[in-house]
């Protein structure tokens, strides 16, 4: 079984991984621990990979894909072509184009997949089939495979392990679990018994999706059905097991292993390492390389060091990493400049910026010259700490060492002296870029922009906005929003949305919450007729406003008292199909309240009700009439309160009683309280207490004592 398993592809790409020497070698060495499982397709079954890259060069290949390039704008002449050419493509050819089609869009190859399904005396090689189900495993495209899968069901094509597990992986990546795991139910039904590698992608689905415990269930029935999990499955386990911070237990699952007859490999132990170096548990790291030497006789390599290193610095472990890069230096392994790099980087962040120029010095000693990306972390390293002379120092030191510095150097030196309120020498340099052979990013217009931002220098600001565009880079909605909202709390309003129209007309996305901000803005300004003219602008640039929009809207036509064309707009905003909100329904009680307009406020509540429930509405409209000093109006509108006689219910009349007590008025506050007791509700009796007090002051002598004898009667 392991014979097997060391030669599975998906086995081999993984020690590909592994021992890459550049910089992606943590990540990669942590994404072969995760234990990804994918199907993989037998030799035998499926042309050579080398094959299908050489049938994408020809020209069939190339003609069909260019015409489903055009596939807006068909014609009947066109679908000929297409059709013409679909009959003389092989099987690779076919698979070809669906995979180019899918580096694009899924939906575009599954849809020409059906395309050509349907057309007269063509039918689909199985392998097609195959690599279809292949494609669609890659997306969350679960609907489509299940069709495809269904396809070959009905015609009766061969069907194995290994398409049932392409299936899985559609519903996995849809974050439909259940309907994963009844995959294997269906394949049961269809005939076909699981094997080990469908069996392996059902345990890397659950440990992906949380469920560890329903994982190590499944490997136990695995065993009782006869299928013996190998290293691929106790891989998932252990991963499973160290991402929920189960880190006994994934080491006890390395000693299974060796009681199974399973020899673990350098992903079983590299994934637990992995997870004590996070934690800086480096004893436990170097017990488990005694561990991997002696149990399974694994011995550690250059990547093992590679891998202690650069998960340790990502971790902001620095002087860890460089202990084991001198452990590693001391057996002999090379330390190329990704390891120094992580090191150096990781030093950068701390602040520690000495160890940092130390590591490069050393470096240079020793003939391994430091790249870009170590000169960019020291410098970015130094303006973190807002010493910008000695990062100007560190670009110099770059020139003469023959590296130049690129836009991520240039970007950590502008966003320093943005940091430090130098954003205007940072735009003179940004301006400067193509003197000095460099090409700012859209990264590098943002830190300027925000650094003017920050300093108030609006106008700046979105002059860096506009010179963006003029380069082709797009602000994100989020920016322009922040600018927005910047000029608008400065009373800018206008200027706020002449900046939004002219990204806009730039080809910028902007969104809803853009415009919500420009016209809250003319709201705070009062300037009512400029936000009701925005919000009909929204409609014609296709951007509907939402309850956000109308809220703000209501609320500022609420403070100027136009009560009527409040009620108007909230009429017209439920007609849209809008459902208020818990803000929308403060606003609008708070606003009528306010203006006395009890009888409106009831009216338009009945209205929004009917849309959307909100249990407190009339608990609000109480307890607000109460702080505005409108008892007599809140007082009628007890009973809509009582209805249901809840805890929030008693919450409201308490606050009715206080305000009646408030205002010497305690026969009032009796009456609350005594239908309170009418409806099973029991009202506090320190309250109750102040009633009794004040009703005996003002000569109430028949109600006073009453209430007590109430609590009295229900055992207080």
């Amino acid at each position: 079984m392991l014979r097997r398993i060391t030669n599975n592809p998906l086995f081999q790409r993984r020690r590909l991984i592994l021992i890459q020497p550049r910089r992606p070698c943590a990540t990669a060495a942590s994404s072969a621990a995760a234990g990804e499982v994918a199907p993989v397709p037998a030799a035998n079954e499926v042309p050579l990979e080398d094959d299908l890259a050489e049938e994408s060069r020809s020209r069939l290949v190339r003609d069909t894909c260019r015409l489903l390039e055009l596939r807006d704008s068909w014609s009947a002449k066109r679908e000929a072509q297409l059709r013409h050419l679909l009959r003389v493509l092989s099987p690779p050819q076919v698979r070809a184009v669906l995979r180019a089609q899918a580096q694009r869009d899924a939906r575009a190859a599954f849809e020409f997949f059906r395309w050509a399904d349907r057309q007269w005396k063509y039918r689909h090689a199985p392998e097609v089939f195959d690599e279809m189900l292949a494609l669609l495993s890659r997306t969350r495209l679960h609907d489509p495979a299940r069709r495809v899968m269904r396809l070959m069901i009905r015609r009766g094509m061969r069907r194995g392990p290994q398409q049932f597990a392409h299936l899985m992986l559609s519903y996995s990546r849809a974050g439909k679990l259940r309907s994963a795991m009844r995959v294997l139910q269906l394949m049961q039904k269809d005939g076909c018994a699981p094997d080990i590698s469908i069996c392996n992608v059902a345990v890397n689905v659950l440990v992906v999706a949380g469920r560890v415990d329903k994982a190590l269930e499944f490997a136990e029935r695995m065993r009782r059905v006869g299928v013996d999990p190998d290293v691929v499955t106790y891989n998932c386990l252990i991963k499973g097991l160290c991402g929920a911070r189960r880190i006994v237990d994934a080491l006890e699952m390395i000693g299974t292993m060796l009681q199974n007859g399973c020899p673990p490999d350098k992903i079983s132990y590299f994934t637990v390492m992995s997870f004590l170096c996070k934690e800086k548990r480096v004893a436990e790291v170097r017990n488990l390389l005694e561990r991997m030497r002696n149990d399974a006789g694994l011995f550690p390599d250059q990547v093992t060091y590679n891998m202690l290193i650069h998960v340790l610095a990502k971790h902001g472990h620095a002087d860890e990493a460089l202990g084991f890069l001198r452990e590693s230096e001391g057996k002999r392994f090379r330390v190329d400049e990704v390891g120094y790099s992580a090191i150096v980087h990781s030093f950068c962040l701390n602040g520690r910026m000495s160890e940092a120029k130390e590591i490069v010095s050393e470096m240079i000693s020793k003939g391994c010259r430091p790249d870009v990306v170590t000169y960019s972390a020291v410098v970015d390293g130094f303006c973190r700490i807002g010493e910008l002379d000695q990062a100007r120092k560190m670009m110099k030191h770059m020139y003469k060492n023959g590296c130049k510095p690129n836009t991520v150097t240039h970007t950590a030196l502008l966003n320093g002296l943005c940091k430090v309120g130098k954003t205007s020498e940072a735009w003179e340099l940004l301006n400067k870029s193509e003197e000095e052979w460099w090409t700012p990013s859209d990264i590098t217009y943002s830190v300027v922009m925000h650094g003017f931002r920050r300093e108030g220098k609006l106008k700046e600001s979105c002059d860096v906005v506009v010179q963006m565009l003029q380069k082709g880079f797009f602000p994100t909605t989020v920016e322009i929003n922040l600018l927005i909202h910047a000029l608008c709390k400065e009373g800018k309003p206008s200027e706020a949305k002449d900046f939004m129209e002219q990204c806009q007309s730039k080809g910028c996305s902007i969104n809803v919450v853009n415009f919500t901000t420009v016209i809250h803005g003319f709201s705070r300004q009062g300037d009512l007729e400029s936000a009701l003219s925005l919000l009909d602008d929204m409609y014609l640039t296709n951007r509907h406003p939402d309850v956000v929009t109308y809220t703000v809207v209501v609320d500022a036509l609420g403070r100027k008292g136009k009560i009527k064309e409040a009620t108007e707009l909230v009429k017209k905003m439920l007609n849209r199909g809008l459902l208020p909100t818990p803000v929308t329904y403060r606003t609008v009680i708070h606003r009528y309240c306010e203006r006395d307009k009890v009888e409106d406020l009831l009216n338009l509540l009945d209205k929004m009700l009917a849309r959307q429930e909100f249990s407190s509405a009339y608990n609000q409209v109480i307890e607000k009439l109460c702080a505005f000093g409108k008892l007599s109006e809140a007082y009628n509108l007890l009973s809509k309160v009582l209805r249901t006689a809840s805890k929030r219910d008693a919450e409201t009349c308490h606050v009715l009683i206080e305000s009646f007590l408030n205002k010497r008025l305690p026969l009032q506050s009796y009456n609350v309280a005594c239908r309170m007791f009418q409806r099973n509700l029991i009202p506090d009796l320190k309250l109750c207490q102040k009633v009794d007090s004040q009703l005996i002051l003002a000569g109430e002598t028949q109600a006073a004592g009453k209430l007590i004898i109430k609590f009295v009667e229900r055992g207080y």
